[in-house]
């Protein structure tokens, strides 16, 4: 499967799990919902602002959308290389939400 295909399925799985349907995604993302339909078809490919906007909408990390879940994965090999990866992802989340809880008060 190439990149775009991995994608496309990603996108269409997760917003479904989200239980969105394309209109309300499109809303999420300020953009009409033919756009959303055009990109998991696979005729059009989102800008980087976009993917953002759409990994926020689905309340996912964007590399989740490029992520091959169907591929067998090597932790043993991967795991020196990801495990900095996620400690800094879950550090800025969990940064990000701290400042909002320290903002209400």
């Amino acid at each position: 499967m190439t990149l775009r295909q991995i994608f496309t399925q990603n996108l269409r799985e997760i917003r479904r799990a989200a239980g969105l349907s394309q209109m309300r995604l499109a809303e999420r993302c300020n953009t009409a919902t033919n756009y959303i339909n055009e990109i998991e078809r696979g005729n059009k490919f989102p800008s980087v602002e976009m993917l953002e906007k759409i990994a926020n909408a689905l309340q996912v990390p964007p590399y989740l959308l490029f992520f091959n879940f169907a591929e067998k994965q090597k932790p043993a090999e991967d795991a020196p290389l990801i495990a900095p990866k996620i400690k800094g992802d879950l550090f800025q989340q969990l940064s990000a939400a701290a400042q909002k809880i320290l903002q209400q008060y």
